[in-house]
């Protein structure tokens, strides 16, 4: 082998290995969901917990006994969500939300975790902030 050709390979390997540790350390970091449309058509297993990303319906959002109902919708389907947990304040009608549960046998998402759009990013309220996404005071 020529040193050359020695060093395009070493040169290989070593872009090839740079690229394998950036899509390591980022899989941690992603955050997949799927849309309505997605679960509908393709349900994941019984019991097997899954996020899902969608607008929440203007006029689905009710509130009883400890327990939220309301409307996911994408461009194609909509799902009904049952939380469990209280909703942040920032979840309006409206506006985008990613839940994490599962899809009951009667189609409902029963959710335990709602992911609120905050900037550019979904992701639950934090310790220390106020239920309307604000630093709690």
């Amino acid at each position: 082998m020529t040193p050359r050709r020695a060093r395009l390979l070493v040169a290989a390997v070593a872009v090839a290995a740079a690229a394998l540790l950036v899509a390591a350390g980022m899989q941690g970091t992603l955050t997949f969901y799927r849309t309505p449309a997605e679960v509908l058509h393709d349900p994941a297993p019984a019991g097997q917990r899954v996020r899902l990303g969608g607008t929440v319906v203007p006029g689905s959002l009710r509130s009883e006994g400890g327990r939220t109902r309301f409307l996911l919708r994408d461009g194609a389907a909509e799902i009904t969500v049952e939380q469990s947990a209280s909703l942040p304040g920032t979840v309006r009608e409206g506006q985008d939300a990613v839940v994490e549960g599962v899809l009951d046998a009667h189609g409902v998402f029963r959710s335990d975790t709602v992911m609120a759009k905050h900037g550019n990013e979904y992701r639950p309220a934090g310790p220390g902030e106020a239920a309307d996404g604000g630093a709690a005071r």
